[in-house]
């Protein structure tokens, strides 16, 4: 036996007497042990200066929850949104439907997903890419241009025209069986192939198979409706708004935004992702007709220099990061400075890699869209901490609020959607006009697609 390749007794006994050696090592074990690690590594002097004061603010209605589900992307980008009709009709509060869009995302993806299994036809059942897409045919998971698409197709409507059911609440049980149905239809096209069944044949299963979608959907959620009544009233309780509408003349009324205005930002320093290119990311999307998603990647500091831009003119601003780092979640605090894991157990542990060794390590990824609503300056321009609203309701965090801080920002923030007009002229073309690079399906920049 190669005793360098294995664990032998005087390994464990030399880990032993260093550990017990160090005061520390034995304060941090009992502290640990008793409180758990992020408890116990909190730096309440970095936690201080997360208040919840900002120079620069945009004021929301009541918080939202996605409860047990995982639409922070639809929250995010309908947070943006209402605020537009909070703001336009002088509203105390207002919330758009988080069920409406979650209907059309879940039949749009299992007709993307069929589209994707008549195109890797050829493809081995046990190859990555059918792997791949076999694995969250339909996961709740999505990204800014996804949701643009839906909103083209399909408009909006203010939660009480559709309201949550059991299965937007939670949506697991939905996501199951709908799942096992598409794995099944998945097989049923692919055997049918084999034994040499015509590709238009299999367009007509294809659609049968939807119709069943549909019908699963309907069953869980509702069905969307055509029309609906408003009545919106104003603080002062004044008829702000009244009539019947469609979800499309409903958002272009009361929403009244260019959605095709606004771009996604991304910031990945990785080798294979030079800065100042469009990409996107192969096989991510929801809308056949509408194609996929589109990124430009630009270093971190024009990420702020944007998303402030849209702040100080009165807009919130859709962001996506890894929210699990450095997160006291209970105080709702993102911060580099409020947790010393690294100090705690006496070696480099958070430290042990910058941003893109995280990236290419698989340590770090997009698993989490929220809005950012304010930021703090110092003398010279600079960020140093930014209001967050996300979407865990308001026993979360201060009232629903997460303050996330300048470091933290350039360590996990990925994404920020904003009105292109923040971009230089020869961004925009980039952005515009450039041939985007592909990236492989499970690229960490498509993986807010697949969170939960």
């Amino acid at each position: 036996m190669d005793e360098m390749a294995s664990v032998t007794p005087d390994d464990l006994a030399c880990a032993h007497e260093e550990f017990f050696s160090e005061r520390a090592n034995v304060v941090a074990k009992n502290a640990v042990s008793s409180s758990g690690i992020r408890d116990a590594a909190r730096v309440p002097e970095g936690v201080a200066r997360n208040a919840l004061t900002f120079d620069v603010e945009v004021t929301q209605g009541e918080r939202c929850n996605q409860e047990r589900s995982g639409r922070c992307w639809m929250f995010a980008s309908l947070n943006t949104m209402r605020y537009r009709v909070i703001k336009k009709y002088n509203l105390k509060t207002f919330e758009l439907s988080q069920a409406y869009p979650l209907f059309w995302d879940k039949l749009e993806k299992s007709n993307w997903f069929f589209e994707n299994v008549l195109d890797t036809l050829g493809e081995p059942l046990d190859g990555r890419l059918v792997s791949y897409l076999l694995a969250d045919p339909v996961g709740d998971g999505g990204q800014w241009d996804m949701f643009r698409s839906l909103v083209r197709k399909y408009g909006v409507v203010p939660k009480e025209a559709m309201p949550e059911t059991a299965c937007s609440r939670n949506t697991r049980e939905m996501d199951t069986y709908l799942t096992r149905y598409l794995r099944g239809a998945a097989k049923r096209l692919r055997q049918s192939a084999e034994a040499g069944v015509a590709r238009g044949e299999l367009e007509e299963m294809k659609k049968e198979m939807m119709g069943e979608v549909y019908h699963l959907l309907v069953t869980c959620l509702g069905e969307p409706p055509a029309t609906f009544e408003v009545r919106l009233r104003d603080k002062n309780d004044k008829l702000a708004l009244s009539g019947t509408f469609t979800p499309a003349a409903f958002f272009e009324t009361a929403v009244g935004m260019n959605v095709d205005d606004y771009v996604s930002l991304i910031s990945a320093p990785t080798a294979d992702k030079p800065f100042g290119h469009a990409y996107t990311v192969s096989r991510l999307g929801n809308v056949v007709e509408d194609g996929g998603v589109r990124y430009l990647n630009l270093p971190i500091e024009r990420l702020k220099e944007c998303a402030i831009a849209q702040l100080r003119d009165d807009l919130p601003v859709w962001f996506g990061c890894d929210v699990g780092q450095s997160y006291l979640r209970e105080e709702g605090i993102m911060d580099t400075a409020a947790l010393d894991v690294d100090a705690l157990f006496g070696f480099e542990v958070e430290g042990c890699m910058d941003r893109a060794e995280r990236l290419d390590y698989g340590e770090s990824l997009m698993t989490h869209a929220m809005v950012l609503e304010g930021v703090n300056l110092d003398a010279e321009g600079r960020p140093t901490l930014w209001k967050v609203e996300n979407s865990w309701g308001a026993e979360h965090g201060r009232n629903g609020f997460d303050t996330l801080s300048d470091p933290w920002f350039d360590e996990y923030v990925y994404q920020v959607v904003v009105d292109k007009k923040y971009l230089t002229d020869d961004e925009r073309a980039i952005y515009e006009t450039e041939e985007a690079r592909v990236l492989a399906p499970w690229d960490p920049m498509g993986s807010l697609a697949r969170a939960r």
